[in-house]
């Protein structure tokens, strides 16, 4: 049996990106076949894709990319179950962050049951796509790493994507916290809906030269030199970063290791733990206190424009697709290589 997926053979833009028809998988061991019914776009997607920066091709390839089908933030139904499943059954409606085996950008995927939890009924699976990535980061950013405490001042430097809309509906579970959202102009009334206390256009302003100071700054962009955040933290001040470009974070890393400790304590690179806390954001969901926000959604066989407009960075939120069952009728001529 074959299904359509988005195949990339060479590093490029989205127009690299070709729909085929490929052998569908089949669940072994402690694998299930899911039908995908949505999936959201991730960083990794989008650097994968183009092959940048370097050190992503020494983990799919320096020339071609071995992983050929990205995406890796699904949700949707479990059709079939391997063996050594004991923790779901055919119908089990599921979502999960697939980083490192990929393949969310197809009909079916067949991750290993560890990867997925099941979605509240009440979330929808655009919903339930937006969570995995954004909302982890969110979370192990500001309780784990971060610390956040109630009447604190917190700064979310990108905060129209993914981990800052989720950021800061994370942030209201704190009593007082007082929250700064810097983006570009276009996104913030959007901030200002969500509850950001104040909102800065970087594009205008420079929030490391404002003469404010925050006592935990939660980056998702890391695009400037860290003696920079490091002026604008009061005392006790923390900086976490969960996102940007690799020797962004590498430089984040070396300076929190060969900084005088006091400074040392301050840096922080927060490594995602996949999945670890979709409980939690279930019973939050549950209870009425977060929502993802979602830009779109797309449908599957506009995948090509919706990376491109996630790589321009004017996606509001998570930029989501949705399977609709829609796909175009006319495509290649089925792939028979395995992928």
């Amino acid at each position: 049996m074959y299904m359509k997926a988005w195949i990339y053979e060479k590093y490029g833009p989205s127009e690299v990106l070709e729909l085929r028809d490929i052998p569908m998988p089949v669940p072994v061991d402690d694998q299930v076949l899911v039908r995908v019914e949505a999936v959201s776009i991730n960083d990794w997607d989008w650097q994968l894709l183009l092959g940048i920066p370097f050190a992503n091709r020494m983990m799919n390839g320096f020339f071609r990319p071995r992983k050929k089908v990205l995406g890796s933030d699904i949700a949707g139904r479990i059709e079939a179950v391997g063996p050594g499943v004991d923790r779901f059954e055919p119908g089990d409606e599921v979502y999960g962050d697939l980083s490192g085996m990929w393949g969310g950008f197809a009909e079916y995927v067949c991750p290993r049951q560890d990867a997925l939890e099941k979605k509240p009924s009440g979330m929808s699976f655009e919903e339930a796509s937006a969570v995995p990535q954004a909302a982890m980061l969110a979370v192990q950013g500001l309780r784990d790493a971060g610390q956040l405490q109630p009447g604190e001042k917190l700064l979310i430097n990108g905060a129209g994507g993914g981990v800052g809309t989720f950021g800061i509906q994370l942030a209201r579970l704190y009593e007082g916290v007082d929250v700064t959202g810097v983006d570009s102009g276009p996104k913030l009334d959007m901030l200002r809906r969500l509850g950001f206390d104040h909102v800065i256009d970087y594009t205008r302003t420079d929030f490391t030269k404002t003469g404010q100071q925050y006592d935990l700054i939660l980056d998702t962009k890391t695009n400037r030199p860290v003696s920079h955040y490091l002026r604008v933290l009061l005392p006790g001040g923390r900086y976490v970063t969960v996102g940007g470009s690799v020797p962004r974070l590498l430089a984040v890393f070396l300076s929190g290791a060969l900084r005088p400790k006091p400074d040392r304590e301050k840096l922080y690179v927060a490594a995602l733990k996949a999945n670890r806390d979709l409980l939690f954001m279930n019973e939050l969901y549950e209870a009425g206190l977060i929502k993802p926000v979602i830009d779109g959604p797309c449908l599957f066989d506009e995948l090509p424009r919706a990376m491109h407009r996630f790589g321009e960075g004017i996606h509001k939120g998570k930029l989501v697709l949705t399977a609709g069952r829609s796909f175009p009728e006319k495509n290649p001529q089925p792939e028979r290589r395995k992928q």
